[in-house]
């Protein structure tokens, strides 16, 4: 009898010693402050912190590391990784030609383009036709700079110019402000990220 009664409280009593493995630990890690103590508690199992920056950090597992999101863990080998944070942030370059649908007819816009496009095609510059065409007065020979978010672009142009590839030449209008655009797409888009990686022996 007291021999059953041992069993039974050992084996109640297991899970409660078990160890947690360092993915349990990791998927409950939120916080870098939480990170640290992981680190501060666990030295035999060698843990650290990375810092990785996309374009910069080019080994194969800081390449894997750059694609995943936030709160990810998984294990390469017998080493285990949390993405404890991340900013990811992209922008966009294009030249344009503006065209002001308050002084100018629909038929006189759309007229317009077809030339614009036509002397694009046969080779003209596209610095020299803004300069020539555009009706906004800038002079950056139409160039956006880098740029994200409605406070320097309108909408329209930002989600056209994001879905075209470098090079391409296309229209942009925002009908509800008479205004209309030739887009030349100038830059592949610029993609910058930063991730901050908790990475501990064991899995």
């Amino acid at each position: 009898m007291k021999a059953a009664l041992v069993w039974i409280c050992l084996l109640f009593a297991t899970p409660m010693f078990a160890q947690l493995t360092v993915r349990e630990q990791f998927e409950k890690i939120k916080t870098l402050q939480e990170a640290q103590k992981f680190i501060d508690a666990n030295q035999p199992l060698k843990p650290t912190l990375l810092h990785l920056t996309l374009g910069k950090d080019t080994t194969l597992i800081d390449k894997r590391l750059l694609r995943q999101k936030k709160g990810d863990v998984f294990s390469v080998g017998y080493v285990t990784y949390l993405v404890l944070d991340g900013t990811e942030e992209v922008t966009y370059r294009a030249n344009y030609i503006f065209l002001d649908g308050s002084s100018l007819s629909n038929a006189e816009v759309d007229s317009l383009k077809k030339v614009i496009l036509q002397k694009a095609s046969e080779g003209t510059s596209f610095d020299q036709l803004s300069d020539q065409y555009t009706m906004d007065g800038n002079t950056t020979h139409g160039d956006t700079g880098w740029f994200f978010g409605e406070e320097m672009m309108p909408k329209e142009f930002q989600d056209a110019v994001q879905k075209h590839k470098k090079d391409d030449i296309f229209f942009v209008d925002v009908p509800e402000r008479q205004w209309h655009y030739i887009v030349k797409k100038t830059y592949d888009d610029q993609v910058k990220k930063e991730i901050t990686v908790l990475r501990a022996n064991g899995r």
